[in-house]
């Protein structure tokens, strides 16, 4: 009924449009075609930068998860870091979620990592207390950063 494994290249069409489901639900444009093919690309290309697992409920694909590894340089020990998990809205509350996240747990201690990390959107206090019941905590004392290539341009021509 609920399985969860990586996804293979000819599932690529199925994975964009769980990207771009996602993209719906946080009210943001999905990926233009050039991003689409990027993404592919990093995710089954000949050098990949993430990895994508797919959740499927009664043999359709409902969800999916795209991890990377980051490292802690205090612990000296990777980090698996969750890009995305997503579960369409008419499956949410059948399990799919919870066992997409165990199983991107699984993954973090089968790779030896010494913790695992991600970001919620500050609205989305259903996907909060979702992660609270696992035990996650908010680092209040952390703020995320971000530079943007536009970024990237002005810096390097300073």
């Amino acid at each position: 009924m609920l399985a969860i494994r990586r996804a293979e290249p000819s599932e690529a069409a199925t994975l964009l449009e769980l990207i771009c489901a996602l993209a719906d639900y946080e009210k943001l444009p999905p990926p233009d075609e050039a991003a689409k093919q990027r993404l592919v690309r990093d995710i089954f290309g000949p050098k990949p930068r993430l990895d994508a697992y797919l959740a499927f409920y009664e043999g359709r694909a409902v969800g999916y998860a795209l991890i990377l590894e980051t490292y802690s340089s205090f612990l000296a020990l990777p980090t698996l870091y969750l890009e995305d998990i997503f579960v369409l809205p008419d499956c949410r509350g059948k399990g799919v979620g919870a066992e997409l996240l165990r199983e991107m747990v699984a993954e973090a201690e089968r790779r030896g990592c010494g913790r695992m990390e991600w970001v919620v959107l500050d609205w989305n206090t259903t996907a909060q207390e979702f992660y609270k019941r696992f035990g996650a905590t908010h680092l209040n004392e952390w703020m995320t950063m971000r530079l943007t290539k536009d970024d990237f341009t002005r810096i390097l021509k300073e």
